[in-house]
């Protein structure tokens, strides 16, 4: 080979170096690592923290003495849209004959104070408990402090917890990924995901990540790391007025519609006209993009036109001109609706 031959691959080889370098360098840049092995990147609002050694690795113990609502900040964190990955384990030190399930997670979007955050966490103890219901209530999301586990379990079952094969005293991979208003959690390196959520409930779009547990208990956290993406654009404060064309696609079949709302402050009011019923008198109300309307729809018994009065509900977010989230006819129907504003 030529010296210039020679040359011109070695500046090839360079280049190609310096080109993978620019490449992954913005990626680790958006990455923060946090071992946990004290508890110095952590700032502790009514929980206590201490290093320690947990099953053969290093991790912090989180306990918790006080009813009030609390977590670990990881700090420096300022999170939207990304990848949370962490390790979690359990283990439940209350009483004998007092029934504890056990709760550990993570918390993101938060506010330093802890008064607003989105949460997934785990129920290893309820796992492997006879009742199949309680099994299916292994893995939880909420939204504190307005959409909890009761208020989210009795408005919508099944939709934001689900089973999940877990254990107490035994080490979990978690891996968090938030995309604008959808989330998804996985364990134990599962290609998938064990729990969806479309339409993450808070108001805030971005904010710290946390650790969290619960009283009577010992959460372990090790090997966290928490990865910044290009945030989706998404935006709070959409308005509900005007003309929609409504799908819901439910697990019973398709229904369409048109709802004809007006927004008064917090307040909505309209119609439903479609297949649930004609000139249904809707209410509801607003939050920053966020509605949840009802109206008494009109459910098929039989093939002659005989009908039954029947509640519908729907309850997700406005953005832009279009929309969409959970709807449901109360025992009778359960899925997705979409919406378009027409011009």
């Amino acid at each position: 080979m030529s010296r210039v031959k020679q040359l011109a691959s070695r500046a090839s080889k360079v280049f190609a170096i310096v080109a993978a370098w620019a490449c992954v360098g913005p990626a680790a840049s958006n990455a923060q690592t946090f071992a946990l092995n004290d508890t110095k990147d952590l700032v502790l609002l009514n929980v206590k923290a201490e290093a320690t050694e947990y099953k053969g690795r290093k991790a912090v113990r989180l306990t918790k003495d006080v009813p009030k609502d609390g977590f670990a900040l990881l700090r420096g964190t300022d999170f939207q849209d990304g990848t949370i990955e962490a390790d979690m384990a359990l283990k439940i030190t209350a009483p004998p004959g007092v029934r504890m399930p056990g709760f550990v997670g993570i918390a993101f979007r938060a506010r330093p104070d802890a008064s607003r955050y989105e949460l997934f966490y785990l129920r290893p103890g309820n796992s492997h408990a006879e009742d199949q219901a309680m099994r299916n209530h292994s893995v939880q999301y909420t939204s504190e402090p307005e959409f909890n586990w009761y208020r989210l379990r009795r408005e919508w079952p099944s939709v934001y917890e689900t089973y999940a094969e877990l254990q107490t005293e035994t080490w979990t991979k978690v891996r968090i990924e938030v995309k604008g208003r959808l989330a998804k959690l996985f364990l134990n390196a599962s290609e998938n995901p064990t729990l969806v959520v479309e339409g993450l409930k808070g108001q805030d779009l971005r904010g710290g990540v946390a650790l969290w547990g619960y009283q009577g208990e010992e959460a372990y956290f090790s090997n966290v790391r928490v990865t910044n993406a290009t945030p989706l654009p998404v935006k709070y404060g959409s308005d509900a007025g005007g003309t929609w064309q409504v799908r819901f696609a439910s697990d019973y079949g398709a229904y369409n519609g048109a709802l004809q709302l007006e927004r008064d402050g917090s307040k909505v009011a309209g119609t439903w006209t479609g297949d649930l019923g004609k000139d249904r008198p809707v209410t509801g109300t607003w939050r920053e993009g966020y509605i949840e309307l009802s109206f008494e729809g009109e459910w098929p018994v039989d093939d002659k036109g005989a009908v039954t009065p029947a509640v519908a509900t729907l309850a997700g977010w406005i953005d832009g001109d279009s929309a969409g989230g959970r709807m449901k006819v109360e025992g009778r129907a359960d899925g997705r609706w979409t919406a378009t504003r027409k011009p």
